[in-house]
């Protein structure tokens, strides 16, 4: 359905990704002044303010006034400045564009104290994002500080090189469904429940949103508006037509089922990759994964039949999965002429609230074009299992191999100890290697390039309770090799027979399931298992994806390639990046000093 694959396609695809892994040498970086005769190309203006969403009013993070922030189309292989302002009056922000590689723009990866100082209130930073060749397809933004990505997010999508190289599944049109989660709560106030010695949890969302949109799940929880901010979300379509649905798993807390009712999907893109096509009922998402599926709406005799049966319109049903309670949440897919009431969701669901698919299309997404480089099980050069659990040390927190990583815990940015010589990769490295691949010191997990890692998540039961949570695990940098998951103990040996020569899917963000809801306290539940090469020098995050657990400990850093390595790849930092508020970073009496890594 909607295929128009050729051998020019699979040619010009190869090609491309061979053009995007090429080692990046930038001779020299030049600092420019960002002056009043230097437009960027968007700009995003960050606020925090009351606004209306789930008919519910929140103090919340805005970008551009408004939640989700402005849908932004990018190019593979064009320079694309974006300024970010931030306009609150006491809260830091960066940008992270989700699941860009910035590779050989170091400074614009968006993570605070790994990649580079957060932007201070009254500030903004220029950033400068180029996709790479090869990686057109679904994305978004949002800021990295705290929870502010709970609102503080966007569509970003990038297209093609050009017109010779297009999308390689022909349809008509295209529509947005950036899924989000909506909470009474205040950033503050979840923040500050979630780090205190009297740990408070943020509760399950108040209500699920589809662009934004969205009814509460408890209607006397309401103060009942009109319009957009109080109301399920329309998809619009037109009989006879094939949409690409761009899904975007913008939540903060939730893993979702997302199904639509009397329509079928194809999967085609997972994470910006192609992929083979899947037929598919459904879609399970979890925070920061994306998925294209193509959907063939109803003809207009079709459609008929459904009208004499006084049907428009079909509802998009939302549930939550793996998660004490289950939350179910609608939108509604609208043709031309239905009358629907977009403010009252059904009475009872009209389909069947289904619970959790473990593994869900792990060994049937396949790759359009193979990548020739996936590593082999005889290439890998160390294997580094990160054990995840959570504990009680001041409060509740998540640990990998038994300590937390929050923006709190380095005193200044990774990469700005690198540039300035503070971070010694050899003693890192060698520390490394004694405990598990990683260094307690700077907690970092540090690889040398020409390193081939296979990285196992080893999902285990609460040292207290036994609780085994479910966990979207998010890497930074370039895209890995997804080996898939499975329940116990990570078997290498077992693993490489299921793959039995198969080409697995790259993704930037794949599911920890728990499998079960308690074992042993301490006791391996569940894995899941990536392979990548080391590469691209500079500083990496790995992490779940959950705002909640991200704020409670649920990171790492990798740190790949030393001083030298790093400076090959991009070129002298200023000294600009390298303080809070430096010159780098512009405000209203100072054009910031940039630099340029693309030209």
């Amino acid at each position: 359905m909607g295929i128009a694959l050729t051998w020019q396609h699979i040619t010009t695809y190869l090609l491309l990704y061979l053009l995007s892994n090429l080692p990046a040498v930038i001779v020299a970086v030049h600092v420019h002044i960002h002056d009043e005769s230097f437009t960027p190309d968007i700009v995003l203006r960050i606020t925090a303010e009351n606004y209306t969403q789930a008919c519910h009013d929140r103090y919340s993070v805005l970008i551009n006034g408004s939640s989700p922030g402005p849908e932004l189309r990018l190019q593979e292989g064009r320079t694309t400045w974006i300024r970010v302002h931030n306009d609150m009056e006491v809260e830091n922000v960066t940008m992270h564009w989700h699941g860009l590689s910035m590779v050989v723009a170091p400074f614009s990866d968006g993570t605070p104290l790994a990649s580079q100082w957060p932007i201070p209130p009254g500030y903004f930073f220029d950033y400068e994002v180029r996709p790479d060749v090869g990686y057109a397809g679904t994305y978004f933004y949002h800021s990295r500080v705290g929870f502010q990505a709970v609102s503080a997010a966007g569509a970003l999508i990038v297209d093609e090189a050009a017109p010779s190289s297009p999308a390689p599944y022909s349809y008509d049109e295209e529509r947005i469904i950036a899924l989000g989660d909506f909470f009474h709560r205040t950033d503050r106030d979840i923040e500050e429940g979630l780090t205190g010695k009297n740990f408070t949890w943020s509760g399950e969302p108040d209500a699920l949103l589809v662009n934004g949109q969205g009814l509460p799940i408890s209607s006397s929880s309401s103060n009942r508006g009109g319009g957009s901010s109080c109301s399920m979300a329309a998809i619009d379509v037109e009989p006879g037509k094939t949409y690409r649905l761009r899904f975007i798993g913008s939540t903060a807390l939730s893993f979702l089922r997302l199904e639509i009712e009397g329509h079928e999907m194809e999967i085609i893109e997972a994470d910006g990759q192609y992929t083979q096509p899947v037929p598919t009922s459904y879609i399970q998402i979890g925070s920061g994964q994306r998925f294209s599926a193509l959907l063939r709406t109803k003809t207009e005799s079709e459609l008929a039949q459904s009208k004499g049966q006084g049907k428009g319109y079909f509802y998009i049903q939302l549930v939550t999965l793996d998660r004490p309670a289950v939350r179910t949440a609608y939108a509604v897919l609208r043709y031309p002429g239905a009358d629907v009431d977009l403010m009252t969701a059904p009475s009872t669901p009209p389909l069947p609230v289904a619970s959790t698919t473990n593994g869900w299309l792990d060994d049937q997404l396949r790759p359009l074009c193979p990548a020739p480089d996936f590593p082999s099980l005889s290439e890998i050069t160390r294997r580094i299992v990160i054990n995840v659990h959570q504990t009680v040390s001041e409060g509740i927190v998540w640990v990998e191999n038994g300590y937390p990583w929050t923006e709190n815990v380095p005193k200044s940015p990774y990469l700005i100890d690198i540039y300035s010589g503070r971070y010694d990769l050899d003693a890192a490295y060698e520390r490394a290697l004694a405990n598990g691949g990683f260094d307690a010191v700077t907690r970092t997990f540090p690889a040398k390039m020409g390193e081939v890692l296979e990285i196992v998540w080893q999902n285990q039961g609460s040292t207290t309770s036994g609780n085994v949570e479910t966990h979207p695990i998010h890497a930074h940098g370039r895209h890995f090799f997804d080996l898939g998951g499975g329940e116990g103990t990570y078997d290498p040996v077992a693993n490489e027979a299921r793959l039995n020569g198969s080409s697995p899917m790259q993704r930037d963000t794949t599911m920890l399931y728990r499998y079960r809801e308690k074992t042993t306290p301490g006791g391996n539940a569940s894995w899941r298992a990536w392979r990548l090469r080391v590469d691209d020098a500079g500083v990496w995050m790995m992490h779940c994806h959950i705002l909640q657990h991200m704020i409670m400990g649920m990171q790492t850093v990798f740190v790949f390639g030393d001083r030298e390595q790093i400076v090959r790849q991009t070129g002298t930092a200023s000294y600009g990046y390298l303080t809070f508020g430096g010159p780098a970073y512009g405000n209203s009496s100072h054009w910031p000093e940039v630099m340029h890594f693309f030209d």
